[in-house]
């Protein structure tokens, strides 16, 4: 008998969805507790959701949780769908900083450390020594068998009671990627895929609006920017059947702090 716990979080990541047989489509969802504690929701089949439970990035949401029994991952819970408030947002970057900051590690040398030493965390956020670039990697533009069997069952009538997307799940022709140093002395370099939603979203309406000219405005925003004009950290998880693979789940981009801010004295 699954046991149920209330709680408040902050919504800081969701990934793109995918295909699966148990929820038609799922998502990773990563939030940050009133307590400052990660938080692992999964499986969300967000699109799914009644309207009124479709929480956004940095939304507050109450909602009843309980442990999940077939993810070892400690920070890892089930939900309860109906059971989805959202209670309020965090407009500001200060206003997140407050419950994202104290959560901050130096590297991901040192949440790989950590997490095969103990076991724990499976989810973190550090802010990258350098961004190398961002790697563009085309794949097959179709699903794979079990994946598209599980699109088709929607299509048949899923025994699911919920309602159907009005449309078909795309699937994003391209993996994107960060290469990048850690701020770590021991660090020989990362190269780790990126799920964000933001940009698969960001592909999506890009490439529909500038064709071929889509990855130049895509560079522009997540490889540019991200490198130049925003205080860019990663938000990672491990993968649940590989627990010794870490991937980027979300961004997370302040803008930089100004220079009196880091020199109180240049003030």
């Amino acid at each position: 008998m699954e046991r149920w716990a209330k709680k408040r979080a902050l919504i800081v990541v969701r990934t793109y969805p995918v295909p699966a047989m148990t929820g038609i489509e799922v998502s990773c969802t990563a939030a940050v507790t009133e307590d400052k504690k990660w938080l692992r929701l999964f499986p969300v089949p967000y699109r799914f959701l009644d309207p009124d439970k479709r929480f956004r990035k940095y939304q507050w949401i109450e909602v009843s949780v309980s442990k999940a029994t077939k993810d070892p991952r400690p920070e890892s819970f089930h939900l309860n769908e109906q059971s989805i408030r959202i209670v309020g947002t965090a407009p500001s970057w200060q206003a997140r900083q407050r419950y994202i900051r104290p959560l901050v590690s130096r590297s991901l040398c040192e949440l790989r450390r950590t997490q095969q030493q103990h076991g724990s965390p499976t989810l973190g956020i550090f802010k990258p020594g350098k961004i190398s670039k961002l790697v563009i990697k085309p794949i097959d533009p179709n699903w794979n068998a079990r994946q598209t069997e599980a699109l088709n069952a929607l299509n048949q009538g899923s025994l699911l009671p919920r309602a159907a997307p009005l449309q078909r799940l795309e699937k994003i022709p391209f993996e994107f990627s960060y290469s990048f140093q850690c701020a770590d002395s021991a660090c020989n370099g990362h190269t780790l895929m990126c799920t964000d939603w933001e940009m698969g979203q960001a592909y999506r309406a890009w490439h529909k609006e500038y064709g071929p000219g889509w990855e130049a405005k895509f560079r522009l925003r997540f490889e540019a920017e991200m490198t130049r004009k925003f205080d860019t950290h990663f938000f990672v998880g491990t993968l649940h059947q590989h627990p010794d693979n870490w991937i980027i789940v979300g961004l997370y981009y302040p803008p930089r702090p100004e220079p009196s801010a880091l020199f109180p004295e240049l003030r």
